[in-house]
């Protein structure tokens, strides 16, 4: 890298053309010019820029700190500086293991079982408001105990845009925590895959009780099923405002990447919402790559605390002669503005697969556009 720098620095102290510039700026070579060594300098610092500083792969790995926060997870090296340090941190493990690990575990426990016990129960009543308050109001107090089990620490912004009911509420995604850093502010459809184990029956005892929104394995890739079953959902004012991450994968807090076009499809309101951790105090993001889900848990409730700050941005609608994809991205655009994130284009499931073709030729197109030009472009010059 340091060595194309200094060509380039060079070429230019001897006025010499590093790229073939015509009419507007652009390169191109035709039949008349001759390869120079010069001519792939360009194409080299960008190359060797990408493979550096690769602003995708980098959004699927822990944020990384200015500073140590006594938790070793962010730093192997800093608690061996100085005696006073490793004193400091050993006493922070004792805490955070020997005290707050086994108080936050009875309460996640306390939480799941409440909820799956009450919301059973609830299920057997009949139909109607006293069924609906019922079940908003123990969905809120077990999520509300959840967080306690995370010693959540949560600002909420600007509630008078909170979702309401017959809309969707999209936000972006750090982590499976989300949902109850959102659910302990107000009550919400969930939409999701049926899961086995205990995941399987607390989804179970949920839908006795209100209205979620569970897909088989083989019924998620069918966008139009998924469509109409949302569709349907929000159509009934009476039911909860639908929760949906449409990036599909958790981001490390840093950025927010591609939505998917299929909750923006259906034409109603959008209620979007920022969602920022402070990650000094514990990182929230799940690398899911890396650690399981007990994993995850285990090491979120032996940070400090997860400190975090939620802003509801008012709704949006989708405008005329605007297209599903064009108003994912001002919905996206939005909520990456108020939560200090870096807008990405990329789609979040380059964290498991490979790059599309599709992105491929888009690149080639451009470098070919930069050598050669447009046919306009040269006939002009």
């Amino acid at each position: 890298m340091g060595t194309i720098i200094k060509i380039e620095r060079g070429a230019k102290e001897k006025n010499h053309l590093l790229y073939k510039p015509y009419s507007n700026g652009k390169m191109y070579l035709d039949s008349a010019s001759e390869f120079e060594m010069s001519d792939i300098f360009y194409f080299a610092r960008r190359g060797v820029e990408s493979i550096m500083d690769d602003e995708v792969t980098k959004r699927f790995s822990a944020e990384e700190l200015e500073s140590w926060n006594l938790l070793t997870r962010s730093n192997y090296n800093f608690h061996y500086i100085s005696l006073r340090l490793t004193v400091l941190w050993g006493l922070g493990v004792l805490i955070r293991y020997g005290f707050l690990l086994p108080l936050r575990v009875t309460l996640a426990f306390t939480g799941v079982g409440l909820l799956v016990f009450l919301t059973s129960i609830i299920g057997l009543l009949p139909n109607g408001r006293m069924k609906n308050f019922l079940s908003e109001k123990v969905h809120l107090m077990c999520y509300r105990i959840c967080v306690r089990a995370l010693t959540a620490i949560i600002t909420y912004h600007d509630r008078e845009n909170k979702p309401k009911n017959g809309g969707i509420c999209v936000a972006n995604h750090t982590s499976p925590i989300d949902v109850i850093i959102l659910a302990s502010d107000g009550c919400y459809a969930m939409v999701g895959q049926i899961h086995g184990g205990l995941m399987g029956v607390i989804q179970r005892s949920m839908v006795k009780a209100c209205p979620h929104i569970w897909f088989e394995r083989s019924e998620v890739k069918d966008r139009h099923l998924v469509a109409k079953r949302l569709s349907d959902h929000v159509e009934d004012k009476s039911k909860l405002p639908i929760l949906i991450f449409p990036e599909g994968t958790c981001i490390n807090n840093t950025s927010v990447m591609m939505f998917k076009k299929g909750s923006f499809e259906i034409g109603s309101t959008v209620y979007p919402v920022a969602i920022k951790y402070d990650p000094r105090f514990g990182d929230a993001f799940w690398n899911s790559s890396k650690f399981g889900m007990v994993n995850y848990l285990l090491r979120m409730m032996s940070s400090w605390a997860i400190v975090c700050s939620v802003w509801y941005l008012p709704p949006m609608c989708r405008e005329e002669g605007e297209d599903a994809v064009q108003f994912a991205n001002r919905v996206k655009a939005a909520i990456a503005r108020q939560g200090g994130l870096v807008d990405l284009l990329w789609d979040g499931g380059l964290k498991r697969g490979k790059v599309k073709d599709t992105f491929k030729e888009e690149q080639q197109k451009l470098y070919s556009k930069m050598l050669v030009g447009t046919q306009e472009d040269r006939s002009r010059s």
